[in-house]
């Protein structure tokens, strides 16, 4: 009865089956979320942990049937090695290894040239919980800890139907984000609210709102930019201008499939109180422990770093504490940043795409870094950035900004080299040449620009 009543809902929606039953299962979180609220928030922790653990499981089948036995195998194997190994290096090891190799088989077995929802695609989410969760066990074990580490620490090993209902739950399964298990711990406690003793009082529609509207845009002209125009010879056919501007439009569209679900499931963790971030310095309740999206920041900001930072924050995050300040004792930044990339590079997928977009990336951050650093030591490009020519130089910078945040995520988006290649062919690699060329002046207007004072100072530091 159910898969003819989606097939005719996803005809009727001009969507694949898959992402409508996806769609579905991210909004099927806001009732799951009003339940735990209205009649399960003073309920024992077991009630709880089953509760998150069976609706979560419900989805995943919903979705993946069958397949819903790859997640359970790996979150049993998971806490098997925190009840065996004990707070070790080996149990980190172990952990790393065992999940990474497993989503990396699954990629390998699943693989296609297109994008497919798959049971891969959840999956990947939960590999980065259960690696996370056993840092965060070997962490309750030692000291001192960071800020960060003192937060999600886990003073004892959980049990197994703790970490079920952690790694199932309906608010971040599927799409993320990702959150502690010391967060989850706090919720199941009741103790991730505003009203102390009784539910969140706090329902945050402007977040479902934003989330559909982002959702609407995307449903509306994904159609007219879709990626598989890039491979046409009308696209080919197409002057140099129009294919640069299709990139940075369809950029922009495509993005918003990831804002829509990500914003959509934050108001499920909200209503939840998952999001629930404690009382800021203006006396207010924070809500954004979850926020997987700073959508304000990526409408409006003209820097690369500006859009990295609003956007999949919680994976960001994970990266930044788990991988790259671990690997602190390398004692050189750059090193640390390139291995940050290469893992998440590989935790995407297989495809060269992965390693073009995320190699490219790394060129830009680094290219712009040192543009902004060249403004900021010269008092001529100070004064210009600070002048009546600001608008005009904002609205280059966008366009600047949104080409070439399209030009990386075209191998991201078509996988495999044949492909990418044949558009970076047609716009000439106008990216490479265009951060290449920057690099290499970049030194030259330093010296032009900069008064001596100014950059004796800055060899000094």
């Amino acid at each position: 009865m159910a898969a003819p009543l989606m097939e005719k809902l996803s005809e009727s929606l001009g969507s694949p089956e898959p992402a409508v039953r996806l769609i579905l299962s991210v909004l099927i979180g806001y009732p799951c979320a009003l339940v735990y609220r209205q009649f399960l928030f003073h309920q024992p922790a077991t009630t709880v942990h089953l509760f998150h653990t069976f609706s979560g499981l419900a989805l995943a089948a919903f979705n993946f049937g069958s397949q819903i036995c790859h997640s359970a195998i790996c979150i049993l194997v998971q806490f098997l090695m925190l009840r065996l190994m004990g707070r070790t290096i080996t149990t980190i090891l172990s952990s790393f290894s065992f999940q990474m190799l497993y989503l990396l088989a699954g990629y390998y077995y699943t693989a296609t040239e297109e994008y497919d929802i798959k049971w891969t695609m959840p999956h990947c989410v939960l590999t980065l919980k259960l690696i996370g969760l056993s840092f965060d066990y070997y962490d309750g074990g030692k000291k001192p800890l960071n800020a960060d580490q003192q937060k999600a620490a886990l003073p004892s090993v959980p049990s197994l139907l703790e970490v079920y209902g952690f790694s199932y739950f309906y608010g971040g399964f599927l799409v993320g984000p990702q959150f502690t298990l010391r967060s989850y711990q706090r919720l199941v406690a009741g103790e991730l609210t505003d009203c102390p003793g009784k539910p969140p009082n706090r329902h945050l529609y402007n977040r479902f709102a934003l989330g559909l509207l982002c959702l609407v845009i995307y449903t509306i002209f994904s159609p007219h930019y879709p990626d598989s125009y890039y491979l046409t010879d009308e696209y080919e056919a197409q002057p140099f201008w129009y294919r640069c501007v299709f990139i940075l439009i369809w950029a922009k569209i495509i993005l918003y499939k990831y804002v829509s679900c990500w914003v959509i499931a934050e108001g499920v963790c909200i209503l939840s109180g998952l999001g629930y971030n404690g009382v800021g310095e203006d006396g207010e309740h924070k809500w954004d422990a979850c926020a997987n999206m700073k959508v304000w920041l990526f409408e409006t900001t003209p820097l690369f770093t500006g859009t990295i930072s609003s956007f999949n924050i919680n994976t960001n995050s994970w990266a930044a504490r788990h991988v790259f300040k671990r690997l602190k004792f390398l004692g050189n930044k750059i090193v640390s940043q390139v291995a940050t990339l290469l893992f998440l590079t590989i935790w995407h997928g297989l495809h060269s795409g992965y390693i073009m977009c995320f190699s490219m990336e790394f060129i830009i951050v680094y290219v712009e870094r040192q543009a902004q650093a060249l403004v900021r030591d010269s008092p001529l490009l100070t004064r210009l950035a600070n002048s009546w020519l600001y608008p005009l130089i904002y609205i280059v910078q966008q366009f600047i900004h949104w080409l070439f945040m399209g030009y990386p995520l075209v191998p991201f988006c078509l996988f495999t080299y044949d492909k990418w290649l044949k558009v970076y062919s047609s716009v000439y690699f106008c990216g490479h040449i265009f951060f290449f060329t920057v690099y290499l002046i970049l030194p030259y207007l330093r010296k032009l620009l900069v008064p001596k004072r100014e950059r004796s100072e800055k060899k000094q530091d």
